[in-house]
């Protein structure tokens, strides 16, 4: 079948209206038609050839939600008129153990939402911004929250669980202090989900504007990093940081708020490495740095179920399909509070 959509035919130029062909559902697969798309710093940086090894056509989104309209034979997890949504995976090999361990993140043979390998026209997967998609049942999440907030819940779907994840496996909780680096489009669902989940939350920036916005968001305190006397008095204070900026920057100066054994967690992807930091920052106090990458189907249905009973979505700015490449430029400004969604419905006009 034939959808609209908005792609771009090389890195160098705009996205613009495209038609493309999505597969006819078969026995395992569900049919969506897409009501809103997130629009992910990803996005940026793929359609952009920032990143290596882009495909074109590119249809960038992988923060997908909308409405079951058809199933296959087979499916049974869900029905026509569901509340779906579709994150950064749409498949994997399925057998590895990372997949039988519900980690189909870390698959090595993941297949994402969009530029990944397919035996669908064009050779490669094309992403949410645009009218459908056909996705296997095991990578479709159910959507719980009230229907009036779908728009608000679509960047759940990578910006919510790329800061959970990393969230629950360090087993943040009552009792621990937590720095989240960045108030964006990451940051400010961090600051969310780790007040929600009991933690004592730093917001951390670099913007003396946005101290009453991450209090606002359940920061429960505020460091400006390039005020050196707010930064000294939290030496050594957090057990865990969640650095979300997708720019490289300065390691050193985060590593010396975090107590002996603490661990930085990185989540942000920027297009070229951060600077080295140095090894006795970490060696001194047995300090860690780690990465994380989104998380798995089980782990983010169980993020959006999290956020549905705590009432957490994301801060959005609707948009329509034909404003994306301002909003790119406007998110390289970090002109949006937070995260653009893209309604779909207007892909018909």
């Amino acid at each position: 079948m034939t959808v609209k959509a908005y792609g771009a035919h090389a890195g160098n130029l705009p996205l613009e209206p495209l038609e493309i062909t999505r597969r006819a559902p078969g026995a395992h697969d569900i049919q969506i038609a897409i009501d809103y798309c997130g629009v992910c710093h990803s996005d940026l940086h793929q359609v952009r050839s920032e990143w290596e090894g882009t495909l074109y056509p590119c249809v960038p989104g992988h923060e997908i939600v909308g409405r079951v309209i058809a199933v296959g034979e087979h499916v049974s997890s869900h029905r026509a008129g569901d509340l779906v949504g579709v994150g950064c995976i749409v498949d994997s090999c399925k057998h590895c153990a990372d997949c039988d361990e519900g980690l189909e993140n870390y698959c090595d043979h993941m297949v994402g939402t969009y530029n990944g390998s397919t035996s669908d026209a064009p050779g490669h997967t094309l992403g949410g911004y645009s009218q459908q998609i056909v996705v296997h049942e095991r990578y479709v999440l159910h959507i719980r929250h009230p229907e009036e907030q779908l728009a608000a819940v679509a960047p759940l779907l990578c910006a919510g669980i790329t800061t959970y994840s990393p969230l629950r496996h360090w087993k943040v909780g009552p009792g621990h202090k937590v720095g989240v680096v960045g108030i964006g489009g990451l940051g400010h669902m961090g600051i969310k989900i780790a007040h929600a989940m009991g933690a004592h939350v730093v917001a951390i920036t670099t913007s003396e504007s946005k101290r009453e916005a991450a209090r606002a968001l359940g920061a429960d305190e505020v460091v400006v990093s390039r005020n050196a006397d707010e930064m000294a008095a939290r030496a050594k204070s957090l057990d865990f940081i969640l650095n979300t900026v997708a720019a490289p920057h300065d390691l050193d100066p985060f590593f010396e708020l975090l107590k002996r054994d603490g661990t930085m967690a990185l989540v942000g992807a920027p297009a070229t490495p951060h600077p080295s930091p140095q090894v006795f920052n970490l060696i001194t106090k047995r300090r860690s740095l780690a990465g994380s990458m989104i998380g798995g189907i089980p782990e983010t249905q169980e993020m959006l179920d999290f956020c549905a009973e705590h009432g957490i979505v994301a801060d959005i700015e609707m948009i329509r399909a034909n404003q994306i490449n301002d909003a790119y430029e406007r998110m390289l400004k970090g002109d949006v509070k937070y995260r653009f969604v893209i309604d779909n419905a207007s892909l018909a006009a």
